[in-house]
């Protein structure tokens, strides 16, 4: 049996479109590619001209921030809202509260300077020194000098009928992160569906 020998149809580059295309239709693929096709210059797409102007809108054109009216460009509008944005929430690592991250530095430093007791050697702990506190923290309950607030509340506590002992910082920590999440994005779909429908 003979074998077929298969001629391959030559080839021409479009200068319009730079695609390889039969040189036998050539004069017509121009023809139809130079009037229906423009070349986007941000991508190099071909897109149809008459969606030309719609391709750069949705696409390529800069955006303004909902958030914090910053234009910057569409593909990293999500990670300016995520990691950049001014404006965008943030969780306080002390009180879980949410607030915009350009206020985290000043509330932070205000809230982690408050105390609480530590429930293992009953000393009283800045927040901001908790986790430090926590490894070294033998359970001992040291002889310290105190205000006579704090040993007052002490004394108090120590008169107190016991109860069942409260839950570690780490539990509560993450429990009132998830509670504080859940608020923020039911707020967040309220403002957005709001913002949504006044735009309609």
């Amino acid at each position: 049996m003979a074998a077929t020998m298969v001629s391959e149809e030559p080839t021409t580059i479009c200068t319009h479109c730079d695609r390889s295309v039969p040189a036998s239709n050539a004069d017509l693929h121009y023809a139809h590619c130079s009037r229906n096709l423009d070349k986007c210059k941000v991508c190099g797409d071909m897109v149809p001209r008459k969606h030309a102007e719609e391709h750069y809108l949705t696409t390529h054109a800069p955006v303004s921030c909902s958030l914090c009216s910053e234009t910057v460009q569409r593909e990293t509008l999500d990670v300016h809202k995520g990691e950049n944005c001014p404006k965008r929430m943030v969780i306080c690592e002390y009180c879980e509260l949410p607030l915009p991250a350009i206020d985290l530095f000043e509330h932070q430093d205000f809230c982690g300077s408050r105390t609480e007791m530590c429930y293992l050697c009953r000393r009283y702990v800045r927040l901001r020194d908790r986790y430090a506190h926590e490894t070294t923290c033998n359970g001992v309950q040291d002889e310290v000098v105190g205000t006579s607030r704090n040993e007052a509340a002490v004394e108090r506590d120590h008169r107190r009928p016991q109860r069942r002992r409260e839950l570690p910082f780490a539990r509560r920590h993450f429990l009132l992160t998830i509670a504080f999440t859940g608020i923020a994005v039911i707020l967040g779909s309220f403002f957005y569906q709001k913002k949504a429908a006044s735009n309609e």
